[in-house]
């Protein structure tokens, strides 16, 4: 159902148990442990839209924001401080939290008819009523308006950066009905942030050639990334989808999926060597960014059991962290040792003297 719908929802007794006509839906009992056995009891479903006590979507969704923060920060002139790269980094996070409750939001609109056949999200608040589509639709607005709060806080260009990425927002949900390759939408979706680092940080890619094939490769290798952790989180139900007649690359290509995966790590790997090249990095950036997450990448794809619901969420959550933090982690020591270079006092030439 992909990543703007991850979830592993409990039920509440407060609302109507759910009387969809499928055999395996049950009644809804409320979370007992966790940040929504806390919230005021009106506020739990509002949560539950938004996943906010399974925030790995955040962090899928914050972690290219960080790769081109890190890899355009050496790239500004002057090279951005380490302050500046810091505090626009913790803008794109609280920018990740609000849109992707909101694309969760509006996945769950969309999905409101085929969530209750999926034993997963049969529960989901709009699924099960819990939350009209109006109500939704209201709370959408909010969540995007306070998304464009946090856009305005970025240089001006960032503007017309980000808000074409509202589009394939809403158009995601529709993908998985028409196209067996829905990650691929998701992909352009959720990889957005890895163009808005090079403007977020003065850098006009317009002008900039080398910084415009720098974004370019980043994002298209996060775009390989997003299929590939999604391509595994789609096995969890993949059974439900064939029912429901949900689309996507785990069904197209359910019996060469590790084929597939290598595939798609060699591609994400490359691209993202590429993105170093076009970024002057070091060796540091290709040791550690590229040569951790190809070895992150390929321990996940021998070990990810695809048939069990339990593996295949285990790595997606982890591997989130894993490969995403290997690759900031490298960037990141570029980024200190080209700084820290760079601020190195040259030896001054001896003055010749002058002979008659």
């Amino acid at each position: 159902m992909g990543v703007a719908s991850s979830d592993f929802s409990r039920t509440s007794e407060y609302h109507r148990p759910v009387t969809a006509n499928h055999e395996h839906l049950t009644e809804y009992f409320p979370a007992q442990t966790g940040i929504l056995s806390v919230v005021p009891k009106a506020w739990v479903p509002y949560g539950e839209l938004i996943r906010i006590d399974k925030p790995t979507g955040t962090y899928y969704l914050f972690f290219p924001c960080l790769f081109s923060t890190l890899l355009a920060a050496p790239m500004a002139d002057p090279m951005a401080p380490f302050t500046s790269a810091a505090a626009t980094a913790a803008l794109f996070f609280s920018g990740a939290l609000i849109m992707r409750g909101a694309g969760c939001t509006i996945n769950d609109l969309w999905d409101r008819d085929l969530d209750p056949q999926v034993r997963r999200t049969r529960l989901r608040p709009i699924a099960r009523g819990a939350i009209t589509p109006f109500k939704g639709i209201v709370f959408t607005g909010f969540q995007l308006l306070a998304g464009l709060a946090v856009l305005v806080q970025f240089p001006l260009p960032c503007l017309a950066y980000g808000i074409p990425s509202l589009a394939l927002v809403l158009t995601y949900p529709l993908a998985k009905r028409v196209t067996y390759y829905p990650q691929a939408v998701l992909g352009l979706a959720f990889s957005w942030g890895a163009i808005m680092g090079f403007p977020a940080l003065g850098i006009d890619l317009l002008s900039n050639s080398a910084a415009l094939i720098a974004a370019a490769c980043l994002y298209t290798s996060n775009i390989a990334w997003v299929v590939l952790y999604d391509m595994i989180y789609a096995h969890m139900d993949i059974k439900d989808d064939v029912n429901a007649g949900i689309k996507s690359i785990a069904l197209k290509h359910e019996h060469q999926t590790k084929q597939v995966l290598t595939g798609l790590a060699i591609t994400q790997v490359a691209l993202l060597g590429a993105a170093g090249m076009a970024a002057g990095a070091g060796p540091i950036f290709f040791l550690g960014s590229c040569g951790g997450a190809l070895v992150t990448l390929g321990i996940m794809i021998r070990r990810v059991n695809l048939k069990s619901v339990k593996n295949c969420w285990w790595w997606f959550v982890n591997g989130c962290w894993i490969t995403g933090g290997v690759i900031s982690i490298g960037m990141a020591a570029d980024y200190v040792s080209r700084s820290l270079e760079q601020s190195e006092p040259r030896p001054v030439p001896e003055e010749r003297s002058l002979q008659a």
